[in-house]
């Protein structure tokens, strides 16, 4: 009693990716593979079928980031963001809207050049353009306020191509991948706490819907937690990360979270690829946690066919058996 990953594929497109998550609702899905199907393979499937309905896609996998973590998470899936292609949209589109022509030339696009075009002192085009983001950024509330300065941020420094602009710029993007060193580099941009644990799941939130507000549809994560179930440490450094019992907790406790959230978020797709070790292990497996269990397991279910719509999909290149 299994899916294939066509028929999976075709119904995460059809009732979840060109509809129902495009129209702002969320959802989150655990895949398992029940026989050795390359998880690369599916990944490169998802990422076809999520560019395809205008998402952006991401995906984190355990062996190199500590999923159980959210500020880790979020981190990495910042890393996989062009910030800078966002930001030039959105002020592109600001601009557009208040009937301004804009240069031709992607080189071109700076205030200086803007005004001039438009026989506007940049003087009093730069005030009405932070007029415009502060109507149009800081108060849209579906975001928290530290990203919401750290757009802004991002989004001038689209028309100041050089000075302390570009240095705060580049400073806010350090930021959000977890990779600034000193918080008080940021004190003039007005954000003054890093990126973790207590907001970092607001920021990936955040995320999802300054995607949406850039005319994407949404944001796609894939999260490989088969890490989580490897019980044996490697003797390889270079392996990637070995998960203590209780990280392994920690994991399925931050799942938890994201399917009770699902009500907070906004264009968001979440999709759980797991080992057999998933369904099977008494110990690092789903049984493990009822917390989790009591909301993906399909307790009642057709004997010769799985609902490819379930919370928990098992996956097969035979279907149906």
């Amino acid at each position: 009693m299994y899916t294939t990953k066509e028929e999976w594929l075709d119904m995460i497109r059809g009732e979840y990716l060109h509809n129902f998550i495009k129209r702002g609702g969320a959802a989150v899905k655990f895949c398992v593979p029940v026989e050795d199907l390359d998880h690369n393979q599916l990944l490169m499937l998802l990422r076809k079928t999520s560019e395809e309905e205008n998402y952006i896609f991401t995906s984190v996998d355990a062996v190199s980031t500590k999923i159980h973590m959210i500020d880790k998470l979020f981190h990495e899936v910042a890393r996989q963001i062009d910030w800078d292609d966002l930001s030039h949209a959105f002020i592109k589109k600001i601009f557009s809207q208040n009937g301004y022509q804009l240069p031709k030339q992607h080189e071109d696009f700076n205030l200086q050049n803007i005004a001039e075009i438009n026989k506007r002192e940049e003087m009093f085009l730069r005030k009405e353009l932070r007029s415009c983001l502060e109507k149009e950024i800081f108060h849209d509330f579906e975001m928290s306020q530290e990203f919401r300065i750290a757009m802004i941020r991002l989004c001038l420094n689209q028309l100041d191509t050089a000075g302390p602009s570009v240095f705060l710029s580049n400073a806010v993007k350090e930021w959000l991948r977890g990779e600034l060193r000193l918080i008080s580099t940021l004190k003039e941009a007005l954000i003054f706490q890093k990126i973790a644990r207590h907001n970092a799941r607001h920021m990936l939130f955040s995320l999802a819907h300054w995607l949406r507000v850039n005319g994407k549809s949404g944001l796609v994560l894939v999260l490989d937690i088969t890490r989580y179930l490897i019980s044996t440490r490697s003797k390889n450094p270079d392996d990637g990360f070995f998960y203590s019992a209780p990280a392994v907790l920690d994991a399925y406790e931050l799942l938890r979270q994201f399917i009770d959230g699902t009500d907070e978020m906004e264009g968001l797709f979440v999709i759980v690829l797991a080992s057999k070790d998933f369904l099977n292990d008494d110990k690092r497996g789903l049984r493990g946690y009822d917390a989790l269990k009591l909301r993906i397991w399909d307790e009642v279910r057709d004997r010769q066919r799985q609902n490819p719509l379930a919370s928990l999909v098992r996956l097969s290149n035979r279907g149906a058996d």
